[in-house]
């Protein structure tokens, strides 16, 4: 459903919420190791959530990834989506078709806008707060 990039972002920034919470800041190896994704790759999709506003990046020794306690509340998992991947997953065909709407749909098209419409409700009112707080009270997981 999400690219690769953007289930590691989701991750990533998941940790990081997780590790804000306790007032700690993290650097990208603890990030990927504790979210399961690769530095290299991790270092490169923070980058771009820090372009976006989604995490915020210090440099030096005491430097890190952080996410204010505030702007967790607000920032929901769409936001990450859309930095990562775009719009795709709200407007894409499920079968992968170039054109797909209601005058010239595929044969998923009726159940899959169903399917998508819940999705978008889904992502654009579940905050990263809400998910963080889930993963430091141990009652989820981000790797198995």
């Amino acid at each position: 459903m999400f690219s690769k990039a953007c289930e590691y972002g989701i991750k990533s920034v998941l940790y990081i919420a997780s590790q804000s919470l306790k007032k700690e800041r993290v650097k990208i190896g603890d990030v990927a190791e504790n979210s399961g994704t690769p530095e290299a790759f991790t270092a490169k999709i923070l980058g771009t959530l820090t372009k976006s506003n989604i995490v915020t990046s210090y440099k030096g020794p005491n430097g890190g990834f952080e996410i204010n306690i505030e702007r967790m509340k607000q920032i929901k998992i769409g936001e990450i989506v859309f930095a990562l991947d775009g719009d795709a997953v709200y407007n894409g065909c499920a079968l992968g078709l170039d054109t797909c709407n209601e005058a010239d749909p595929c044969p998923m098209h009726e159940k899959f806008v169903a399917i998508r419409s819940r999705l978008k409700q889904m992502l654009e009112t579940t905050s990263i707060y809400e998910l963080a707080t889930q993963l430091k009270a141990g009652n989820t997981t981000l790797i198995r």
